[in-house]
C-alpha cells in the first residue's frame, strides 16, 4: 500500500536521537530550549514554546488568551477536530465559519457576514482559530482587516504548513495573530515523533504558555507569591498540565528542521507533477501560490460527485493499492458537535468539499514509480 503520507529519517536524524540516549537529559535538558530557538529563528518570531502536541499548543494558546466558560471560540468548518475540541477544553462555546469549497480553507466572505450578524445578536468569538489546510496559508492580512474592529484574538492552526508562507511573511511569524501552532505528528512537514510547538510576539503570552504545560509549577522566586522555604523549593501557582515534549523528540525536530527546505522542494515537485497529469476530471485544491505552500497534504476534488460515489472510487484505490484518504469530514458533522446544535447544512461550502475532497498519496521519499501508480489507478 502507498500510504497518504510518511516521515522521512536519515542516518544524522537517527545519530541526533542516539546522542540524546547517551546523554544525562532524557527530557527536560538543554535540547528543547535549542529546539524552541530554532524554531522562533526560522518562523521570525520572538518566542517559542515546545509541547508534546499541536492539540495540546492549541488548548495552552486557548487558556493563555483566557477562553472560559460563557466565551466562545470559532474554527473553520474543515479540519481536524482539535482545532474546535481546544474551545470546548476550556468551557467555552464552539461555533464554525464556512470555507470555500475549492480551497479547504476560511472563506472570509462567509466570515464578514457571520462577524455582522454575532455582533448585531452580542454573540462574537473571543477566539477565532484559523486553519492553514494542507500547508496553505489563509490571506492573514484580509483576514485580520476583517476581524481587528472586533477586538478577536487570532490563533494560527498552522499544523499543516510549517515552512509556508503567507505572502513575504513566512507562517508563523504571526504579523496577523496572537499565537501561530505547528504539528510534528510524523506525516507533518517535520517530526518529532509526537510533538507540537506555540510560537507568538507576545512574552506575556509565551511565559503562560510555558508555566502551563509544566503543571503550573515555578522555581523562579520573582514569581512565588511567598518566599521559598529552601533551596528545594518550587510553587504550584496555578493548574497547568504535563504536556512537555521530551529531549528526544526535540532532538528528531533539530535534525529534521535543518533538512525543511529540501523537504518542501521534493513536496513543491511531486505536487507540480500530479498538477500536470491528474486526469479528467480529477482536479487539484486551488492554490494561489504553489510556492508558498508546504504541499502536507495534495488534495484532489472530483466536481459534482456524490459521497456514495466517491466511496466506491476510494475502496477501489485502496484496493489497488493506494493509500487514499480524506482530510476532513466537517467538524459539524460529528456527532458530538450536533449534539451541541450544530447543523451540517449551515456549512454549504464544507458539505461540497466534503464530497468531493480526496488525499492522493505524497511524501517526501515517493518515488516516481509510486506516483505513476498513484496516477494510474486514477486513470
Amino acid at each position: 500500500m502507498i500510504p497518504y503520507g510518511r516521515q522521512h529519517i536519515d542516518n544524522d536524524d537517527i545519530q541526533a536521537v542516539l546522542e540524546v540516549l547517551s546523554s544525562d537529559f532524557l527530557t527536560q535538558g538543554p535540547l528543547v530550549p535549542r529546539f524552541e530557538q530554532a524554531i522562533a529563528q526560522f518562523c521570525g518570531a520572538n518566542y517559542a514554546v515546545a509541547v508534546n502536541s499541536a492539540t495540546s499548543a492549541l488548548h495552552l494558546a486557548c487558556l493563555a488568551l483566557e477562553l472560559g466558560p460563557g466565551d466562545r471560540l470559532w474554527t473553520s468548518a474543515v479540519s481536524f477536530v482539535a482545532s474546535a475540541n481546544c474551545g470546548r477544553y476550556c468551557a467555552s462555546e464552539v461555533d464554525f465559519v464556512d470555507v470555500e469549497p475549492l480551497t479547504g480553507n476560511i472563506c472570509l466572505k462567509a466570515l464578514s457576514a457571520k462577524l455582522g450578524e454575532a455582533e448585531r445578536q452580542g454573540t462574537l468569538p473571543k477566539v477565532l482559530v484559523v486553519v492553514h489546510l494542507a500547508g496553505q496559508s489563509v490571506d492573514m492580512a484580509a483576514l485580520g482587516a476583517l476581524t481587528r474592529p472586533y477586538d478577536i484574538r487570532i490563533i494560527e492552526d498552522a499544523s499543516h504548513a510549517l515552512g509556508a508562507y503567507d505572502g513575504a511573511d513566512r507562517v508563523g511569524q504571526c504579523r496577523h495573530s496572537d499565537i501561530c501552532v505547528f504539528s510534528f505528528h510524523p506525516v507533518k512537514p517535520i517530526t518529532s515523533g509526537e510533538g507540537g510547538m506555540a510560537v507568538t510576539q507576545n512574552p506575556v503570552l509565551a511565559e503562560r504558555i510555558s508555566s502551563l504545560r509544566s503543571h503550573g509549577i515555578t522555581r523562579d522566586v520573582q514569581k512565588m507569591p511567598s518566599a521559598p522555604d529552601g533551596d528545594w523549593y518550587y510553587a504550584m501557582t496555578e493548574l497547568g498540565f504535563n504536556y512537555r515534549l521530551t529531549d528526544i523528540g526535540a532532538a528528531l525536530g533539530l535534525s529534521q528542521l535543518h533538512k525543511l527546505p529540501g523537504f518542501m522542494a521534493k513536496r513543491q515537485a511531486l505536487a507540480a507533477n500530479y498538477d500536470k497529469a491528474l486526469p479528467t476530471p480529477w482536479q487539484p485544491l486551488a492554490i494561489n501560490a504553489p510556492a508558498h505552500c508546504a504541499y502536507h497534504l495534495y488534495v484532489v476534488r472530483y466536481p459534482g460527485i456524490s459521497l456514495s460515489q466517491k466511496a466506491e472510487k476510494f475502496s477501489a484505490l485502496r484496493s489497488a493499492g493506494i493509500g487514499v484518504n480524506l482530510h476532513y469530514i466537517p467538524i459539524p458533522n460529528q456527532p458530538y458537535y450536533q449534539s451541541l446544535g450544530q447543523n451540517p447544512a449551515h456549512y454549504p461550502g464544507a458539505q461540497q468539499y466534503y464530497r468531493e475532497a480526496l488525499t492522493l498519496p505524497l511524501f517526501v521519499d515517493m518515488t516516481d514509480a509510486q506516483q505513476q501508480q498513484v496516477l494510474e489507478s486514477l486513470r
